[in-house]
């Protein structure tokens, strides 16, 4: 892929039609069937309530996740949701709807070996993005849950890329420890695609908004990253700063998973949140803090 390609942020429609035929073949799950069905709710001049409650509480462990991500203190309601009802109120439908395509997610993506530590760290880090929305400002128009959807959406096309490709295991971890070179310039060294691109596919075509799509499209872009460049969205900046500097901060907590993310983007993700490098053992230890309450509750 071209320089040019590289840094225009577009969406997969835009793309050319031999490259959306490969991501086809790549095998990303279809929408799920709930979603339509609350969509179809919304588009309702008067949506009933009652039949969303109905829709998710057929199936338990959805609406078991549902209510346990509503009443999770990243999301900031200072009341706790009873039933799925008093929670798709308190979230409102569009929020709600992102919500279940979140607790769909890890089910509709292929399973294997250490995926479970993949699953773990993606929610921790979708957790400590929303969290740092409350520490930081719901700006521009991020709020805690735009931040947690996206987090746990930013890598949903590595699964995809390990059932699809076998070498993949390999691409990542050179990916992951390429000090210089953009992750998803070294997939394309060896692969017709990334996992970025798939990623995004795979939101656009879960209806998630198009802020979102294009952080997760862009997430290793530090080009466009950079303070003041308006070619990429002001929220999706946000989305993808937000979630950088919550994985730096979970891998800081953790010892696990360390990458060399945070020397490529770090930089930008500060400039972009208004932050310094002074700042960040105190937010390091307020994690900590946090991410213990948020065990503690599970």
């Amino acid at each position: 892929m071209s320089p040019a390609a590289q840094n225009d942020p577009v969406l997969p429609e835009q793309l050319n039609s031999q490259l959306e035929a490969t991501l086809k073949e790549i095998g990303i799950p279809p929408r799920p069937a709930i979603l339509e069905k609350i969509s179809r709710e919304m588009r309702q001049a008067e949506p009933d309530f009652n039949r969303v409650a109905q829709l998710v509480s057929r199936d338990v462990s959805l609406a078991a996740g549902f209510l346990k991500t509503a009443n999770s203190p990243f999301y900031g309601y200072r009341h706790k949701a009873r039933s799925v009802r008093d929670a798709l109120i308190m979230l409102g439908l569009k929020v709600a709807a992102r919500t279940v395509a979140g607790v769909i997610l890890k089910h509709a993506l292929p399973s294997g070996p250490n995926m479970e530590r993949f699953w773990d760290a993606s929610d921790r880090t979708a957790q400590l993005s929303a969290w740092l929305v409350q520490k930081l400002g719901a700006k521009p128009d991020v709020r805690s849950d735009d931040a947690y959807t996206y987090g746990l959406f930013r890598d949903c096309g590595i699964p995809i890329m390990l059932r699809k490709f076998p070498n993949y295991p390999a691409i990542l971890a050179e990916a992951n420890q390429d000090a210089e070179r953009p992750f998803t310039e070294v997939e394309e060294a060896y692969l017709p695609t990334n996992h970025a691109l798939v990623g995004c596919l795979l939101a656009q075509s879960w209806w998630l908004p198009e802020t979102t799509c294009l952080a997760i499209r862009h997430q290793h872009d530090y080009v466009l990253m950079r303070a003041g460049l308006q070619s990429l969205p002001a929220a999706s900046r946000r989305l993808i700063a937000l979630a950088q500097l919550a994985e730096w901060l979970l891998q800081n907590l953790t010892g696990l998973s360390a990458t060399q993310e945070w020397k490529k983007m770090g930089p930008a993700c500060l400039a972009q949140l208004e932050l310094s490098e002074a700042d960040l053992p105190a937010l390091l230890e307020e994690a900590e803090a946090f991410m213990a309450e948020a065990y503690a509750q599970e």
